[in-house]
């Protein structure tokens, strides 16, 4: 709890630096050669950052990336002054309608396109079609909420029947099993899930799937499968319900946790000691991440039953998603100045500043070579 305290108020600060311009300067990642002039520094970033970025942006899905957004947002709409970007955090599904629609310029989506959707989006991206740019990664924590209960301890093959409902009190005898010391309460289990199609939800599958094949079975889908539970919307949703209930359980991005300050469960994944919902342990997990993606495409194949010292399982990558040809005349400036800007170095930085993980080096290395060549 003192880490997630800690995190939770340099994220608070984060947000409150934001606007300040050093932070604003030194995000623009340009090299320092101005003899240490304010005024020239602020002209070389806006040069080196916006480009020929102008009027406004549109862009949605993803509400996984929604704090890491409102920071990035508001660090390049200071140095880029005349240019608006705006950001709905809606959910991925959402974003991938929209973006094949053609009402937005790019789209959050914490799953890679499927095929039928990269096959729709060929209508849009006229000569291409939409690529996913992995640009945010993190834990997904598992927060409760447990009067007398401040370190609870959970593995795959319980959290898989917690959320199926086949566990229905914190007094089980597995929950036991694995929380020797703690003073469980013989009290229902409420778990929360999101109520609409969700790349966080189906993240949490894809773990479950790889370290709980025998009790959950499951199909890895943006749409909650099991019956039972409590639905919510979006993870600020799902948050505020765990945060309020005693007796809850549910599944969030960490900074969501961090800014409420929930308590999140450590996993056992057969590793030396149960890991903790970390930036640092979930870019651990991330890195042994290989490209499936072809061509300009970088979607990610995650390791979710990995049992490494360290490494917390449940994590997400959260892409964005845009075209690798025939993005609109009007907006693609911006688009490539935008996302230039989210995956350089000081854009990145921000995230574990934030309760995120960066994408490892040489992925992110990758991304801001495909992002300079969109047209």
């Amino acid at each position: 709890m003192k880490l997630q305290r800690k995190n939770g108020l340099r994220a608070t600060a984060l947000g409150a630096l934001a606007v300040s311009g050093a932070l604003v300067l030194t995000a623009c990642g340009s090299d320092d050669n101005t003899g240490g002039d304010p005024g020239k520094k602020a002209s070389a970033a806006s040069k080196a950052v916006c480009d020929d970025a102008k009027g406004q942006l549109l862009a949605s899905g993803s509400s996984a990336q929604k704090n890491a957004m409102d920071l990035w947002v508001k660090n390049y709409m200071t140095t880029c002054t005349g240019v608006e970007v705006n950001y709905k955090s809606s959910s991925s599904g959402e974003g991938i309608v929209a973006f094949n629609q053609g009402t937005v310029g790019f789209a959050g989506s914490d799953s890679a396109l499927k095929p039928e959707e990269v096959a729709e989006s060929k209508k849009i991206c006229k000569g291409g079609q939409g690529i996913n740019l992995p640009m945010v990664g993190g834990p997904i924590a598992l927060g409760y909420h447990l009067q007398g209960v401040d370190n609870l301890v959970l593995d795959a093959p319980t959290l898989a029947k917690i959320f199926d409902s086949k566990i229905k009190k914190w007094d089980d005898p597995a929950i036991k099993a694995l929380n020797p010391d703690a003073k469980l309460p013989s009290k229902p289990i409420q778990a929360f899930h999101r109520s609409e199609d969700s790349g966080t939800t189906q993240n949490l599958g894809k773990y479950l799937g790889a370290a709980a094949p025998s009790d959950w079975k499951y199909e890895a889908e943006k749409k909650w499968p099991a019956p039972g539970g409590q639905a919510a919307s979006g993870s600020s949703g799902v948050a505020s319900q765990v945060k309020q209930v005693d007796g809850s359980i549910g599944y969030f991005e960490l900074s969501y946790a961090h800014s409420q300050k929930i308590p999140t469960v450590k996993v056992d994944t057969g590793a030396s000691a149960p890991v903790e919902a970390t930036s640092a342990n979930a870019s651990k997990a991330i890195a042994a991440a290989k490209i499936k993606g072809t061509g300009k495409d970088l979607a990610l194949d995650l390791d979710y039953a990995t049992k490494a010292d360290g490494a917390y399982p449940i994590v997400l990558v959260t892409y964005e998603i845009a075209c690798d040809k025939g993005n609109k005349a009007e907006t693609l400036p911006t688009v490539k100045s935008f996302l230039n800007y989210t995956s350089s170095a000081e854009g990145q930085k921000l995230l574990s500043e934030a309760g995120y993980a960066p994408i490892p080096a040489e992925i992110n290395a990758k991304v801001r070579e495909t992002v300079k060549s969109l047209s």
